[in-house]
């Protein structure tokens, strides 16, 4: 059986009077993401895991923040894409493990919504995918709640043809 395993990171700004969109889900703060598209930091590190196990491509070079198509995009347009050429290359997701690291709000309310929501968009189980939420123990710019960044590990199986 033949695996791929990809790796996926992304960072934003964090800016009061902004949006804060993680895995499609829109969570109350004082802050949001300084961004191009909605800035989820989760969607985009994960579509290039997905991306990058296939060696395809990179959300950047796909969907460049020069071209004003992407301006406020959706980033599950971003993911679906992902999802599109994963099955086309005769793919399938076996697990998402994901780590967001932001020092506020506290994201474990909202982390089986996310999960339920990627779920849907991949079209996958949710017990294929977990995330886990950490803080920078206010070391940083993301312990001073200036940004949030996103790791994500994802490992794909060749599918039967």
């Amino acid at each position: 059986m033949e695996v791929r395993v990809g790796i996926g990171y992304d960072i934003h700004k964090l800016e009061s009077g902004k949006k804060l969109i993680i895995g499609g889900v829109e969570i109350p703060s004082e802050k949001g993401f300084s961004a191009h598209s909605d800035g989820d930091i989760f969607f985009h590190a994960l579509t290039d895991a997905l991306l990058g196990a296939i060696g395809y491509a990179d959300i950047g070079e796909l969907f460049p923040d020069s071209n004003p198509e992407y301006k406020n995009k959706p980033s599950e347009y971003f993911l679906y894409y992902a999802k599109k050429i994963v099955d086309d290359k005769k793919y399938k997701i076996s697990n998402i493990d994901g780590v967001i690291i932001i020092e506020k709000p506290k994201l474990l309310p909202y982390r089986r919504q996310i999960i339920q929501n990627t779920a849907r968009i991949l079209g996958i189980s949710e017990d294929r995918i977990f995330i886990k939420a950490k803080t920078n123990e206010k070391l940083d710019s993301i312990g001073k709640q200036e940004a949030a960044s996103c790791y994500v590990v994802v490992l794909l199986t060749k599918t039967e043809d």
